[in-house]
């Protein structure tokens, strides 16, 4: 009678009315379920049980995501092309060879090396099987419960291909090294050059964009320039070479308050920038850059800084885009119609920033955007009702050059050395890997000190003399702007990411 009951309640526990084995004879004499089978079935159910949340992207979004997910119950899969962390609102001081590109990343599988359940895999995404759960690769496909879709941006041509082939970008490691290569090679090539007027062209450096970037760079070349390259290079006329800032819109740091925006541009003229504004480019062809006005300019480097749109692979998920080919989002950060998959950071249209826009493709939006969503699929795992993303505004800064930035920030707003010295804190505490600070710091403080950039290196493969056949230069229309170089006497006279 006792065997008999222990038989029912096994019976019961295990599901299988007594058949343990696939012919369906009970082997086991006892009536209880062999220890090997029992731990069989408890180990798939608690493989089925923990889901796998796969990550696009290991920036500011991606990492956000990884780490609010570290120690739950769930599994994390981050993909990303590249096998490091970059901190991109530095590369302009890799490009000024201000920076080693080692300072400035970090080994992705070192940062989760102490997360137990968050994985990395190195892949390039090409697009994502919604209907079946796959994110598609350059791989084998990868599988997922959730996923989150943190590709970042790239640079937004406006569908202009001349200006996407000729001009130089600054959205990665490899971008920014390109650029200091060509920028000390054209003072190398210069200083052999016996054409005053192709020398001219090749000291000449424009910089399409006013936003924090195109300001952080004009400012930073003006002193790399101005303090450095003039003692290497003595048999040059450093006075010959100039930096131009054009922007289409009449002001450059839109974003930012009138005050701020005037100091920004005094600080610009101080270095010897040269300031454009209302200056459309139309296009760039054999190192001759065209202006909406039809003058035009000699120039053997420009650089593009004047727009971003959503990352490529936002145009093969077959979805709404909204302005700048960024996915449109609810305000839970889910995908319309699919609540398993949800899309942050650059990648992301998600109006309520102010009236009628969305919020900004910056790195705060980005790692605010990663908790909530870790904290929506921690809720749908547990099924509870997900939540709403609100965002804190940090606020906004751009250094302008040595002791030199602005900042808004908790309506607070500061000018000069104070906000450059919070620009150099906040950027800091921000960067990845103590090793990472500590090398920034030496570097800054060597820079500031010494007035040097240690890292003017040109490596990698030689660039290719890019001379080519231009109409004479004295054809060419100057670039003028009355009004701008009288406001900019007046401003002279008178005297952030």
């Amino acid at each position: 009678m006792a065997e008999n009951k222990i038989t029912d309640f096994t019976r019961k526990l295990t599901g299988q009315n007594g058949k343990t084995g696939s012919n369906g004879n009970n082997n086991n004499q006892t009536g209880l379920p062999e220890q090997p089978e029992s731990e069989k079935v408890e180990d798939v159910a608690v493989a089925r049980v923990i889901p796998r949340v796969v990550v696009i992207g290991a920036g500011f979004g991606g990492l956000s995501v990884a780490r609010n997910l570290s120690d739950k119950d769930v599994k994390v899969l981050v993909l990303d092309r590249s096998n490091y962390h970059g901190f991109w609102p530095l590369l302009y001081q890799v490009a000024t060879a201000g920076l080693d590109p080692e300072s400035i990343a970090y080994p992705v599988r070192a940062i989760f090396r102490k997360f137990k359940n968050v994985d990395f895999q190195m892949a390039d995404v090409r697009s994502i099987d919604f209907d079946n759960k796959q994110v598609l690769t350059d791989g084998d496909p990868v599988d997922y419960d959730y996923l989150v879709i943190a590709a970042g941006s790239t640079n937004n041509f406006f569908g202009n291909q001349a200006l996407e082939e000729n001009t130089y970008g600054l959205k990665d490691i490899e971008e920014a090294v390109e650029l200091r290569n060509h920028v000390l090679s054209c003072f190398e090539q210069a200083v052999r050059e016996k054409d005053p007027e192709r020398r001219k062209a090749l000291l000449t450096f424009v910089l399409a964009g006013g936003g924090p970037t195109g300001v952080e760079l004009a400012g930073a070349f003006a002193e790399l320039i101005r303090h450095v390259l003039r003692k290497d290079y003595p048999m040059l006329d450093v006075s010959e070479a100039r930096i131009m800032l054009v922007e289409a819109a009449p002001e450059v740091l839109a974003t930012f308050p009138e005050k701020l925006r005037r100091k920004a541009m005094q600080q610009l003229e101080r270095l010897g920038v040269e300031v454009h504004t209302k200056m459309p480019v139309k296009t760039l062809k054999d190192n001759v850059l065209y202006f909406a006005d039809g003058s035009q300019l000699a120039a053997e480097t420009v650089v593009w800084s004047a727009g971003v749109r959503a990352a490529q692979l936002a145009d093969q998920l077959g979805v709404a885009q909204a302005r700048g080919a960024r996915v449109k989002v609810e305000s839970t950060l889910q995908l319309p119609g699919r609540p398993e998959v949800f899309v942050i950071g650059d990648m992301a249209y998600l109006e309520g920033y102010k009236k009628g826009q969305a919020y900004p493709m910056v790195a705060p939006v980005a790692i605010q955007m990663g908790k909530q969503a870790s904290k929506n699929i921690l809720a749908q795992v547990q099924r509870k009702p997900v939540q709403k993303f609100k965002y804190f505004d940090k606020g906004s800064m751009a250094t302008i050059g040595r002791r030199s930035a602005v900042f808004d920030a908790f309506g607070v707003r500061l000018t000069g050395g104070l906000a450059w010295l919070t620009w150099l804190f906040v950027h800091l505490m921000y960067l990845v890997g103590f090793r990472n600070r500590v090398i920034v710091f030496l570097n800054w403080a060597y820079n500031y000190f010494t007035y040097d950039r240690a890292a003017r290196l040109i490596t990698g493969r030689r660039p290719v003399d890019t001379k080519v056949e231009k109409k004479p230069v004295d054809k060419l229309e100057p670039v003028v702007l009355s009004k701008v170089e009288s406001d900019n006497k007046t401003a002279a006279g008178s005297g952030l990411n």
